[in-house]
């Protein structure tokens, strides 16, 4: 089973498919290489992000996947971002004015007190140890950078990621390259370290790249 990224995402309502929103990323246990959820980004404001667990994904194609649920139960799922709230103290402004004579002067404003103000505060809520990874996250060799990721393979069964699909080459020339979970390392701040280099990668398999959503 693929999962693709950025793809249009759809709930059944009875006997019909509706399309609700798309795929923004997915949420992995490095650890076990095991996907755990997709998060699902509502078409409709305010755009909510929900975490889906994996066990919902009916089905999919390169360019949809298809959830087991209505729309009205997907929107019973856990939010992926939670905003908060934090007091911060910003400064007041204020201008002096001198009168009298011909007219009324001001002078440059000076801070004379500091008001509270509630700030928003946006949190991915991971659960702990997992990463999530999004399409177009950065792919680097041993030897420099070589694509950005485009979709997971899936194993149907028992839900652990068996390839990594990334695209690399020009406008002109993408193709998707696949990757085999033996030659995936370490993952740090958005970016999968490979244990492959350049050469190693450019010999791996591959195929041309189509989606109704590039």
């Amino acid at each position: 089973m693929n999962i693709p990224l950025n793809a249009q995402v759809e709930c059944t309502d009875g006997v019909c498919w509706h399309a609700v929103g798309s795929s923004v990323s997915i949420l992995i246990n490095p650890i076990l290489d095991q996907v755990t959820d997709l998060v699902v980004k509502e078409d409709a404001y305010p755009n909510t992000e929900y975490i889906v667990p994996l066990a919902v994904v009916a089905e999919t194609t390169a360019d949809t996947i298809r959830l087991n649920c209505t729309k009205a139960e997907l929107e019973k799922m856990e939010p992926f971002i939670k905003t908060t709230f934090i007091q911060e103290k910003m400064p007041t402004m204020n201008f002096g004015y001198m009168g009298g004579g011909i007219g009324t002067y001001f002078y440059l404003p000076y801070i004379t007190a500091k008001t509270t103000m509630q700030v928003p505060v946006e949190r991915e809520q991971l659960p702990l140890g997992e990463l999530a990874v999004r399409r177009g996250t950065r792919v680097e060799a041993t030897d420099g950078y070589v694509g950005k990721v485009d979709e997971l393979v899936i194993g149907p069964d028992h839900g652990y990621m068996t390839h990594l699909v990334m695209r690399e080459g020009h406008l002109w020339g993408k193709k998707d390259v696949i990757i085999p979970l033996s030659a995936l390392g370490e993952t740090h701040d958005d970016t999968i370290f490979l244990k492959l280099d350049k050469r190693q990668v450019e010999s791996l398999p591959t195929f041309p790249v189509h989606r109704h959503w590039a």
